[in-house]
């Protein structure tokens, strides 16, 4: 009975399943076959449509997008107090509308026309030009000039905000009421453009504004400039290119471009991307091919499934574990199993989305705090470990609604809902900093870290996904800079100082490889009786051709920061090495960056130098600070051992301002210790200066040192240090830095007081 049963089983399942899947697939596959050449043809035509509306829109796009710039220098109150000046400050309007809009916006002519619309300023790109450049094109926009003076009595486009008008049906404007514009595609100079005149009104001050006679701000971005090839990146359209003649190539496509009011202006080519054609010369050989062998291998399927349900049924269940698991990993970190970068920013879009109906939200920016330590010495596997009880203790703080994702190795950001509570905000954020306070028990052993938070808050700092996060991220900087271990919320002057560091970086750069504009200026340093010069220190001094003199308290942090500390402290040892010849009975301080002694092959670089000069090592003196004495201390150790080596001596630069221990003047074996100024300038005016500046002097002769004192300016604090029985001295009350042509002067006048 069960025989038949299993019989029937199979004769069922054979003319109910078998036979009609059969039949289908075989009339699918003559369909698909048969509807191939068709399907792939109109693959083509769509795709094709689909490329010459992404052109169209952006194109349209580009025209409110540049008035929309426009806005921000045109509708500005310092504009009109920059512009109503007798005398115009050029370099301000290059930096804060001319080479700006080019840098932010990539608008590539910048022209700024006064009441009688007589250009008075000129920028093409980030290079001041003439105004009179003006003229050669002011034929190609006087009719956006003539609309935004009211001269201009047809009807407004769908681009233009003009003066007594109401905005047409469809327009696309997105500037807002202050700003008066005219914004067209045009030709300017016989190349296809988008350009825009706005008037320049104050957005508070309305005395600023004189009616009739307003300046007249224009831009012009070129189309086939840029604007070709960001065109080609954002939206995947091949070799695009515009010409005035239809002078199409081989396998372009031809889109002609008109103005609103109809006026010709060219042709737009490029090479469509054709999906259907590329199918169809792929699989239309294997076409035939392909459909045997799929009723070939359905009726193997077929004849197989019967014994093979019990583990198809297993084989989907699989399947479907393995799909919910690659899911889960594509959105979380395999690590911690916190969201990640990709699920934090989907999250984070889904909360602008709510915020811009009215909710608020706060971004938070965590960067791990010696964690570099951690792996440094216990290896990476408790920086694993490390890492994962870090993101369990932040998520135990978090409430259900917030989350916390790590973005990429000690990096982890919070999205919170704030409620508009900025005080809710900085309690999590300090539950965050007391539970990371803990110490992390790892491999058996403890480890202590700190964390630096960045915060932002929406809608205060914006609505932009991507501008929160780097000013999220700003912030972070900030609170590393200042001390690590704290939090600091974003304001507007944080991204103004990165601004100007980016600034400093690129002048710094270009500063390094023109070779004019650093110096090398030298600071003697006295004998204890205050008499004889025995060395000098080399310090470097930047004259900036715009900015003047930049402080090294400005430049050399960035300089850290950005990697060019290597180039520029080995061009300051040069600079030394070749003086230091010059006076072979003087010794030479030369200062060492921390973020020197990271570079490989560093301590043979300098050592190289220094042989190569013809200088004599052992005047030679390289000051290096505290902190690299407590980071990398293996590394430290073998580029110190190195320069003794090489009869180079070391000095402990601003000694007792940091973490001074009496184990690393003896594991790095320094010559001399340099009291810091601090101390100095306190002689004599509290006991605790005094006390400390008598015992660092007794300690460095106790242990075969030569002690300095910086900083030093009165006859008191000569007498004291004399007194005390300091070995040399260095500051103003001998003499400030000099450059190298000053030196034989100074140490003359220096002999000649001597004498006297």
């Amino acid at each position: 009975m069960s025989s038949a049963f299993m019989s029937r089983g199979r004769w069922e399942f054979r003319h109910r399943v078998v036979l009609p899947l059969l039949a289908a697939t075989l009339a699918a596959m003559a369909l698909a076959g048969f509807g191939l050449y068709w399907a792939t043809s109109r693959s083509d035509a769509v795709s094709v449509d689909r490329q010459v509306r992404t052109t169209r829109h952006a194109i349209n796009a580009s025209i409110d997008t540049l008035a929309h710039e426009q806005e921000t220098a045109a509708v500005w109150d310092d504009a009109l107090i920059q512009l109503a000046k007798p005398d115009l400050d050029r370099r301000w309007i290059d930096q804060n509308i001319g080479f700006w809009f080019y840098t932010m916006f990539g608008h590539n002519e910048v022209f700024i026309l006064d009441g009688r619309d007589h250009p008075v300023y000129a920028a093409v790109k980030v290079k001041r030009a003439d105004p009179r450049h003006f003229e050669g094109l002011r034929a190609d926009v006087k009719m956006l000039i003539d609309g935004v003076r009211g001269r201009l009595h047809g009807r407004p486009y769908l681009h233009d905000r003009l003066p007594h008008h109401e905005l047409p049906p469809g327009s696309t404007v997105e500037t807002s009421d202050k700003a008066i514009h005219a914004s067209r595609l045009l030709l300017v100079e016989g190349r296809p453009a988008v350009a825009s005149a706005m008037l320049m009104v104050p957005y508070v001050d309305q005395k600023l504004r004189h009616i009739g006679h307003e300046p007249v701000l224009v831009s012009i971005r070129f189309l086939d400039d840029t604007f070709l090839r960001e065109l080609s990146a954002r939206n995947l359209i091949d070799a695009p290119r515009f010409s005035r003649a239809d002078n199409r190539r081989s396998g372009e496509q031809a889109l002609p471009f008109r103005t609103e009011d109809g006026r010709f202006i060219g042709y737009f080519f490029w090479r469509p991307e054709l999906p259907g054609t590329a199918v169809l010369h792929v699989l239309a050989p294997a076409t035939a091919a392909a459909i045997a062998l799929m009723v070939a291998i359905m009726a193997l399927l077929a004849w197989s499934l019967r014994r093979s349900t019990g583990q198809l049924e297993a084989t989907m269940v699989e399947l479907e574990a393995s799909e919910a698991q690659a899911q889960h990993l594509a959105f979380h970190d395999v690590l911690t199993g916190l969201p990640n970068r990709a699920l934090f920013n989907d999250r984070l879009d889904q909360a602008l989305a709510r915020a811009r109906r009215g909710e608020r939200l706060a971004v938070l920016a965590l960067d791990l705090d010696r964690f570099k330590h951690v792996n440094d010495t216990l290896g990476h596997h408790a920086g694993d470990a490390l890492i994962r009880e870090f993101g369990t203790r932040i998520a135990g703080v978090l409430r259900e609604s917030d989350t916390v994702a790590r973005l990429g190795g000690d990096e982890f950001a919070i999205l919170l809902n704030a409620d508009g509570d900025a005080a809710q905000v900085e309690a999590i954020c300090e539950r965050i900093l007391d539970t990371v306070r803990r110490p992390f028990e790892v491999l058996g052993g403890n480890a202590f870290v700190g964390v630096s938070i960045g915060v932002v808050k929406a809608p205060d700092d914006g609505f932009d996904r991507v501008d929160l996060l780097r000013r999220a991220d700003i912030a972070l900087y900030r609170a590393k800079a200042e001390g690590r271990n704290c939090v600091r919320f974003f304001c507007a002057a944080m991204d103004e100082t990165v601004r100007r560091r980016s600034s400093i970086e690129e002048d710094l750069r270009v500063a390094l490889t023109a070779g004019d504009q650093l110096r090398v200026f030298y600071q003697p340093q006295v004998a204890g009786t205050g008499e004889p010069v025995i060395g000098m220190e080399a310090l470097v001094r930047w004259e900036h051709p715009v900015q003047g003199l930049v402080s090294p308290e400005q430049f050399i942090s960035v300089a850290e920061e950005t990697g060019l500390i290597g180039d520029l402290g080995e061009w300051v040892l040069r600079e030394a090495c070749a003086t230091s010849r010059c006076y072979p009975g003087l010794f030479m301080a030369v200062n060492l960056s921390p973020v020197q002694f990271r570079s490989d092959g560093f301590a043979d670089r300098v050592i190289g130098i220094v042989r190569a000069s013809g200088a004599d090592p052992r005047r030679i003196e390289l000051e290096v600070t505290e902190s690299v004495l407590l980071d990398d201390d293996d590394l430290v150790r073998e580029a110190l051992k190195k320069f003794r080596r090489a009869g180079l001596r070391i000095a402990l630069d601003d000694f007792g301002t940091g973490y001074s221990s009496l184990s690393y003047l003896r594991r790095f074996e320094v010559d001399k210790i340099k009291i810091d100024k601090s101390f100095i300038q306190h002689l004599g005016r509290t006991t605790d200066s005094t006390a400390i500046v008598t015992a660092v002097v007794t300690l460095g002769h106790a242990m075969g040192l030569t002690v300095t004192a910086e900083g030093v300016e009165t006859l008191e604090q000569q007498r004291f240090l004399e007194e005390a029985g300091c070995c040399a001295m260095q500051g103003y009350l001998f003499s400030r830095a000099v450059p190298a042509h000053e030196l034989p002067m100074l140490l003359g006048q220096r002999l000649q007081a001597r004498a006297a």
